[in-house]
């Protein structure tokens, strides 16, 4: 096997990055497994997580006197953390891609977006749980007589975890090249994603902003993604499609990719002498 340096920032080297498939399984293992490794609860906190901050907006919710159009609130918020925290996971642990894995980048060679494609991966399958725990409430509440109406655009899930995928990729390798150099950085992703979550339509819908914040939280390339995901699954009453809307985040994903892409493989010609 010859070892090349990079031709251009560009150069993904995605032959390697296939030769590498049962490494980056290894490291989907790994990031899956050691999470709650030795914990009493195990994989059960992939449930725990989701429902209690479902129950917990649900309170707040209550006492704000949020709408939520009359689909029931525990849907209308599991449904914006489900997908909230598949993007936040995504961002989160690919920040730290460098700095969590620079023994392993400092004693042996592989292609280093194994990493961040293996959390994306991982969380992927964290997702797709608690995803099917959303659904089987879904199904509880359908069976109560509880009023909400999926529609055809379930068929458009596959696309809104792409773009979401896209952006939490994107955006977790931009900040982990900032990082080698920047530590602080790390403090500030976390802090910022707590800040995210509230000019998203996490806990509350968009119709229930003014038209004045409403412009602003639109610019949240999230924005679309959660009202999209609520409209399909709950209805109208609980969320919008705006074509354009969605077009921006996919633009907006597609725009971090590429700066990070680049940004990922500047850094990682010599990254080892700054972490």
């Amino acid at each position: 096997m010859v070892i090349r340096p990079q031709r251009n920032l560009l150069d993904l080297r995605l032959g390697e990055l296939w030769q590498a498939r049962d490494l980056i399984m290894l490291f989907v293992r790994r990031d899956f497994v050691s999470v709650y490794k030795q914990t009493i609860l195990g994989p059960l906190w992939y449930l725990i997580q989701p429902l209690l901050t479902t129950v917990v907006f649900s309170l707040l919710g209550n006492i704000a006197k949020i709408p939520t159009g009359g689909t029931p609130q525990f849907l209308f918020y599991m449904s914006g953390t489900v997908v909230f925290a598949y993007f936040a996971t995504c961002l989160t642990k690919t920040s730290e891609t460098f700095i969590g894995n620079a023994n392993l980048f400092g004693k042996v060679y592989f292609p280093r977006l194994a990493v961040p494609v293996s959390i994306l991966i991982s969380t992927l399958i964290a997702f797709a749980i608690q995803f099917g725990f959303f659904l089987a409430f879904m199904g509880y509440f359908g069976l109560s007589g509880a009023s909400f109406h999926p529609n055809w655009w379930i068929l458009f899930t596959p696309v809104l975890v792409l773009i979401m995928a896209g952006l939490g990729l994107g955006l977790g390798i931009i900040v982990s090249s900032v990082t080698t150099k920047y530590r602080d950085l790390r403090f500030l992703v976390q802090f910022g994603v707590q800040l995210l979550q509230f000019v998203t339509p996490v806990i509350y819908p968009l119709s229930y902003m003014s038209p004045k914040y409403q412009f602003w939280i639109r610019l949240n390339p999230l924005t679309s993604i959660v009202e999209t995901f609520r409209y399909a699954y709950l209805g109208a009453e609980a969320g919008t499609v705006e074509p354009l809307q969605l077009a921006y985040s996919a633009g907006i994903m597609l725009v971090c990719l590429v700066i990070g892409v680049v940004l990922f493989n500047q850094v990682e010609a010599n990254f080892m002498d700054t972490v």
